[in-house]
């Protein structure tokens, strides 16, 4: 008798510390996609501030008239403006979701902990490819967006680009092909919980989506 109460003992001990842990993680997930969504906000607020911004009546200024040169040398790198450290290439928006967000100019798994990143590509080649974390502040929600959803870029020099929502789908993790696949004006894409699966929202630029 001694035995088995001493093993129901260590049985409940046991689930007492894994039900700890678990709640150490989900506070520590919870914290981490807090810090990213702070992150990024006020990257986004220095970012929005530097971006020039190009008047919506039509008025130019003599240098914004001009043929700009993405148009004459698509194969330019993009422009960049450094924060703290980062490069930034540009904001992206998603109205639906009401997201906002800055972009970096390359990514690795720790500057995906600050922002979108861009992947591969490039706008101006109309291949551009943007991954983020599936935190609820960054790319979390993108899985929700359906077709003809409306999706903008902007430049770090104020040129804004207008895309429409054509796919959204499932991709295996290692299906890197496919998921820089040029086909495609612009793509974003995140894990699933659990990092098993890419979903990857595929877009058209928006003359092209009517």
């Amino acid at each position: 008798m001694k035995n088995k109460g001493k093993g129901g003992t260590i049985f409940i001990a046991g689930g007492m510390l894994l039900l700890a842990a678990a709640l150490f993680l989900t506070g520590y997930n919870l914290y981490d996609e807090y810090r990213a969504g702070a992150a990024a906000d006020h990257v986004l607020e220095t970012l929005q501030q530097q971006i020039p911004e190009i008047p919506s009546d039509g008025t130019q200024t003599p240098e914004q008239a001009e043929l700009p040169d993405y148009i004459v040398n698509p194969d330019m790198e993009m422009p960049t403006e450094e924060i703290e450290g980062n490069d930034y290439i540009g904001v992206l928006e998603i109205p639906t979701l009401e997201i906002s967000l800055p972009v970096m100019s390359s990514w690795s798994y720790p500057k995906l902990k600050l922002a979108p990143c861009r992947y591969s590509g490039s706008t101006y080649t109309g291949n551009l490819v943007i991954a983020a974390h599936n935190y609820r502040t960054h790319f979390g929600p993108i899985k929700n967006l359906t077709v003809g959803a409306q999706v903008t870029y902007t430049d770090v020099k104020g040129r804004c680009f207008s895309y429409e929502v054509a796919v959204v789908e499932v991709l295996e993790s290692t299906a890197i092909q496919d998921m820089t696949s040029e086909k495609w004006d612009l793509t974003l894409f995140t894990c699933t919980y659990g990092g098993e699966n890419r979903v990857a929202v595929r877009c058209v630029a928006a003359d092209e989506g009517k």
